[in-house]
């Protein structure tokens, strides 16, 4: 398919959404048709990605690194999912240890402007903040509805304090609740902004610079179901509207997650080397994507290894990419800085 028919595709979805939005209609956007041409072939390399580096190697048992981020030394703590433990890689020694063991699952990271580490504790169904000095945690949530959550995902930090997380995992049993996005608000409320069946399986979540878009991955990989990366404006309250989508990765591996830069572009974890046990074929390649905020791919790396999975801005530039990829983690040289907010504690 010709890159400007695909491009008018994805922007008559993205505004039949609105459309649909506006008159108060329920239900899922439907999403641009998949592309069947080859949407890495008009690409300019380099143009926001440069050299990439492996920074550490987990070499001693099973790895499925994630939630790569940058605490206020400089320091990149990620997780290893089947280990269950959080690493952390210190640049001034250019070594990764572990930080925690018994992390419940520990997935997704975010630090606050105080330094507190924001964990998704995927196993045990809950949201934590842990204080990196102490070790000590606190549950900030862990159930909604009076019912467990599904295994939160990810998350992202408002300047206002509200957190969105996702949740996802295997469908659960009938008394808990769905796969869905929340809002965590400073006192403690928790509520559910999107679920099933409007979305299938959220994934990777962020804000733009200005924080009045969010941004959604959604990432199933059963055949006919979404593989999207979604933008909802974000009113000033914390809720989110106009639902519509940006990409189809369909039928390839969508995102996982993604990070954005200080102009707004979103540098997305996608794609695989080979197949695996699911729907999802080799069409979108494995590495990082990046896209402008209408939804336009601009430029690609690859990574060596399945599977990459999430990436954050760090350095004392912020023109640090850092990547979560299998047992590795990674980093790329970016032209432009990630947004201001990833600076803790400055």
């Amino acid at each position: 398919m010709p890159a400007t028919r695909r491009r008018f595709l994805q922007t008559f979805a993205a505004g039949a959404a609105g459309l649909l939005a506006a008159c108060g209609r329920a239900g899922p956007e439907k999403a641009a048709p998949a592309a069947t041409g080859n949407p890495y072939a008009a690409l300019e390399a380099g143009r926001f990605l440069g050299d990439r580096r492996v920074l550490a190697e987990i070499t001693t048992g099973p790895a499925f690194t994630e939630g790569p981020a940058v605490g206020p030394d400089g320091r990149v703590f990620f997780t290893n999912i089947p280990a269950n433990q959080i690493l952390v890689w210190d640049p001034a020694t250019q070594r990764h240890t572990v930080f925690r063991e018994d992390s419940h699952g520990a997935n997704g990271l975010c630090f606050t402007p105080g330094g507190d580490l924001l964990v998704c504790e995927g196993t045990a169904g809950r949201i934590t903040r842990l204080d990196p000095s102490t070790g000590r945690v606190t549950v900030l949530a862990d159930r909604y509805d009076g019912q467990p959550l599904q295994a939160p995902n990810d998350l992202c930090l408002a300047a206002n304090g509200q957190i969105y997380v996702s949740s996802r995992g295997t469908q659960g049993p009938p008394t808990s609740n769905p796969r869905a996005v929340y809002r965590l608000d400073p006192d403690g409320t928790l509520h559910r902004l999107l679920a099933e069946p409007d979305v299938h399986n959220p994934n990777g979540v962020a804000l733009s610079p200005d924080e009045q878009t969010f941004y959604l991955i959604e990432a199933d990989g059963a055949e006919g179901r979404n593989r999207h990366l979604r933008a909802y404006d974000r009113a000033a309250g914390g809720s989110l509207h106009r639902p519509r989508v940006l990409y189809d990765f369909y039928p390839g591996r969508s995102g996982d997650g993604m990070a954005v830069d200080a102009q707004g572009n979103l540098y997305v974890a996608a794609g695989l080397h080979a197949r695996r046990d699911t729907s999802e074929t080799l069409d979108t390649r494995p590495g990082i994507h990046v896209f402008t905020p209408q939804g336009v791919l601009v430029d690609y790396a690859e990574t060596p290894v399945d599977t990459v999975t999430n990436c954050t801005f760090g350095g004392e530039d912020l023109r640090t990419l850092y990547v979560t990829c299998g047992p590795l983690l990674l980093s790329f040289r970016t032209q432009i800085p990630g947004k201001a907010s990833y600076r803790i504690g400055a």
